[in-house]
């Protein structure tokens, strides 16, 4: 691996991760940490299975800084598995079992992993035998003797590797240290105002950064993690009626989704008390569908990415008057809106949004290059002293007013270039969601000899909505250089296993889709 050292903000040593499960077996054991479906395992059935795997491994050999791979589905036994790894004093790192045998082999080999947990069931699924070197280790044989307390770590020791979803290109294992991972459990649990009583719906993977924080905060703050594992959204809002969900947590296609299931758009769920968007901007059309279907149910707006984990977030009184942002610096957090040169942004001005702060990882696995590229030097430091932290370079587009609230404007590598004009997707969505003609939009470009780029809207059309209604909504609610010059209509949009929009499918797609609608003739 190679990092770049950096300051932390937290001072001192940190307890492994995995102490957030043991403490709470020693404080609630018989308290439900994991709800699958019908079978409930507490907090101190959890740590017995984790601390069971944990002396396994180090029986087995494992040594701290190993690398461990889980590849099993989301629940106990996937939680389980990581913490014991991590408390195992290994890195471990949470594989989508959606994934196909490729896209698994490379995060294998990439991060050099030591071992891949997993089961003989997963593995008859896969369309072909593995080819890794990695010992492949059927997690139902580990029972070795029982680790009865994590192995010390570190503040910067790595704990986990979490590879990026791939929509914007080649995924990189992102370094995750134990201090990263203590201090987003720590500010997004106090922010939220967990409790102990609540029930938090996992709906998301654990290989997803998003996904995985609900494990953590149900961990960090004694409560309960409802595990869904269902795409149909109809089934994950009666698990969240039925299993009494207090928080729930999802990425803006997801909340398309339940937005068009009369369950939760027209029927109130009465525990529910928080709910939280990230993973994307999303449109304000949806913001106020959100509010209006669950009034009672406190909004927070968030964004993040995997190297920094949580960037802002917008509490729920502050919503209603700023729908369309992404919020204040999360606590312990500085965010700078930079120019090119460098120099900071004024007021209203678009620039890379730039996070220092304790949950800003090490780096990228392996990758000294990408990750000097990414993680650079703080040019604000006070004069003399030492040239060691390191600030995230986001690669997004956001403007900040004067009260420091910022607005996500789009990707760098994203923003469509067309007629001279620099234009937003994000911008161009958030119309096609308020003209309420579409369930699902991404927006995307062809390449257009006049034009430099053709803008297309590739959508899922509303019950009887119809493109010409759309193009006739976008021809008034848009200027001409912003309007889409076709629709590409589907049926649904494909994901990511994450739950976001396959960014690069989609437009691999575009460029051999025939048009519905062109409305440049």
């Amino acid at each position: 691996m190679t990092t770049t050292p950096r300051t932390t903000l937290l001072g001192g040593l940190s307890p492994n991760l995995a102490e957030l499960l043991w403490r709470g077996a020693a404080a609630h054991p018989d308290h439900a940490a994991i709800i699958e479906r019908e079978r409930t395992t507490s907090y101190g059935e959890l740590c017995e299975r984790a601390s069971a795997i944990a002396g396994a491994l180090r029986t087995d050999g494992t040594a701290p800084g190993d690398r461990v791979a889980i590849l099993l589905e989301r629940g106990p036994e996937a939680a389980a598995a990581f913490l014991g790894a991590v408390a195992a004093g290994a890195i471990a790192i949470n594989i989508n079992e959606t994934l196909r045998p490729r896209q698994i082999e490379h995060i294998l080999a990439h991060a050099r992993a030591r071992t891949l947990l997993t089961t003989p069931d997963l593995m008859s699924r896969l369309p072909r035998p593995l080819e890794t070197s990695a010992r492949i280790v059927d997690t139902t044989t580990l029972h070795g003797p029982r680790l009865h307390a994590p192995v010390t770590r570190t503040t910067d020791d790595p704990a986990q590797l979490s590879y990026t979803s791939g929509s914007t290109g080649n995924a990189k294992g992102v370094v995750l240290s134990h201090g990263n991972l203590w201090a987003v459990t720590r500010m997004v649990v106090d922010y939220l105002d967990l409790r102990a009583d609540d029930r938090i719906a996992s709906l998301l993977p654990f290989s997803f950064v998003y996904g995985f924080n609900q494990l953590l905060c149900a961990l960090g703050s004694g409560s309960t993690l409802v595990v869904e594992r269902s795409p149909i959204a109809q089934q994950l809002v009666t698990t969240v009626r039925a299993r009494r969900v207090t928080v729930l947590a999802a990425v803006p296609p997801m909340w398309a989704q339940l937005l068009a299931m009369p369950a939760f758009n027209a029927e109130r769920l009465p525990d529910l008390r928080i709910v939280t968007n990230a993973g994307g901007g999303l449109a304000p059309e949806l913001v106020r569908r959100i509010r209006e279907a669950q009034p009672h149910a406190q909004l927070f707006l968030m964004y993040g990415l995997t190297e920094a984990l949580r960037s802002t977030y917008l509490p729920p009184h502050e919503v209603d008057a700023h729908p369309d942002a992404i919020g204040r610096a999360v606590p312990g957090s500085e965010i700078l809106v930079l120019r090119d040169d460098g120099t900071q942004c004024v007021s209203g001005e678009v620039g890379e949004l730039v996070q220092r702060g304790p949950t800003v990882a090490l780096g990228y696995w392996d990758d000294p290059g990408a990750t000097a590229q990414t993680f650079r030097p703080n040019p604000f430091r006070p004069e003399g002293t030492p040239d060691r932290e390191r600030m995230v370079h986001s690669g997004d587009l956001v403007r900040a007013d004067d009260d420091g609230i910022h607005y996500f404007v789009g990707r760098r590598d994203h923003m469509i270039k067309t007629l001279g004009y620099r234009v937003s997707p994000d911008e161009i969505c958030a119309v096609l969601y308020a003209s309420r003609l579409v369930a699902e939009a991404v927006v995307t470009s062809e390449p257009c000899a006049a034009r430099g780029e053709r803008i297309v809207a590739c959508v899922a059309l509303a019950p009887g909505a119809t493109v010409c209604a759309l193009d006739g909504y976008c021809k008034t609610e848009l200027p001409r250089y912003m309007q889409p010059a076709r629709f590409d209509v589907r049926g649904d949009l494909p994901r990511l296993p994450s739950g976001k929009f396959d960014l690069i499918r989609i437009r691999a797609e575009v460029l051999t889709t025939p048009p519905a609608l062109d409305s440049t003739g």
